[in-house]
C-alpha cells in the first residue's frame, strides 16, 4: 500500500485598507511585495490571491524557499 503524506497547511493573512478615494488595498505581509489595489473588496481579494499564487509558483520554478507547506488557504484579516 503506498504511503500517503499528510500535507500540513499554512494560511496567508490578507490585510485590507481603504483609501480616501474609495479604492481598496490588500496586502499579504508573509509575502513581501504582494500588494494589490481594487475598486471593491471582492476585486482586490481576487487580485492579491492571484498575485500570491504567482509568486509561490515562481519561487517553486526557481527552487526558492516558501513560507511553509504547499496547502494554501487565505484568511481575511
Amino acid at each position: 500500500m503506498p504511503k500517503t503524506l499528510a500535507a500540513e497547511g499554512f494560511s496567508l493573512a490578507i490585510e485590507y485598507y481603504r483609501e480616501e478615494d474609495g479604492r481598496w488595498l490588500a496586502d499579504i505581509a508573509a509575502l513581501p511585495g504582494v500588494t494589490a489595489y481594487g475598486r471593491t473588496k471582492k476585486q482586490v481579494t481576487a487580485a492579491v490571491q492571484a498575485l500570491a499564487l504567482r509568486l509561490i509558483a515562481d519561487r517553486l520554478d526557481h527552487g526558492e524557499a516558501l513560507p511553509g507547506p504547499m496547502n494554501v488557504s487565505f484568511i481575511a484579516a
